[in-house]
């Protein structure tokens, strides 16, 4: 996990690089050197991942412990990306069926239950989020 974590501002620096080419060069030039740095990144990424998966470390115990540690770390960030992901999920969906569910009950107000069922559906998109967090944090 530290590993992706000290690539990134590597990937920054190549896109920051790349933007300015444009600016400063216009046409086939630039192009020609965001594909070779898209190349560069490409390379850079296939290296990471055949030394991220082949898991030969120099120290075995201190590998084992950070294994656990990252498994641990990494369940939690799903939890909280799978919260945050449900939650603004269910905040658009909420935020559309309800404005048109408002519209609807001021028309026809016997359309009440039917408008809370379907915001209770969008409203339950956020509970999904949050059985997934528990299920992550459980296996932690």
């Amino acid at each position: 996990m530290i590993t992706w974590l000290v690539t990134l501002p590597v990937v920054v620096l190549m896109w920051w690089a790349v933007r300015l080419l444009f600016r400063k060069r216009g046409g086939k030039s630039a192009l020609r050197c965001a594909v070779g740095a898209n190349l560069v990144l490409l390379a850079g990424a296939v290296a990471l991942l055949v030394v991220a998966l082949s898991g030969q470390s120099a120290q075995a115990a201190s590998a084992a412990q950070t294994s656990t540690a990252g498994t641990n770390s990494a369940a939690l960030i799903g939890a909280a990306i799978s919260v945050a992901g449900a939650s603004i999920g269910a905040a658009i969906a909420v935020a559309y069926t309800g404005a048109a569910a408002l519209a609807a009950l001021s028309e026809r107000p016997e359309l009440f239950g039917r408008a809370m069922v379907i915001v209770g559906l969008a409203e339950g998109i956020a509970i999904y989020g949050l059985v997934v967090a528990v299920l992550l944090i459980g296996r932690a």
